[in-house]
């Protein structure tokens, strides 16, 4: 399975499965990343650590690891 981590900058993917345990889950939970939910990625630092998101209709900023911990599918060009 691919993640958050691997997917490039305009293209779009369906989480699929969320790794990680305790705080840092939780913390992807809380942010609105679940299972189901389309995420766009709209940037990446130059040295490729944090990268930007559209999850739910707003912007968000994820650092390499915790991208690394959401799995994704359906990887598409655009929304």
């Amino acid at each position: 399975m691919a993640s958050l981590r691997d997917v490039r900058v305009g293209e779009a993917a369906t989480v699929t499965k969320l790794g990680g345990t305790g705080a840092v889950k939780r913390r992807i939970m809380d942010m609105g990343v679940t299972k189901g939910t389309r995420i766009l990625v709209h940037k990446v630092a130059p040295l490729g650590d944090p990268i930007e998101v559209t999850v739910r209709g707003f912007e968000l900023s994820l650092r390499k690891d915790e991208a690394g911990c959401i799995e994704v599918a359906d990887v598409r060009r655009g929304a």
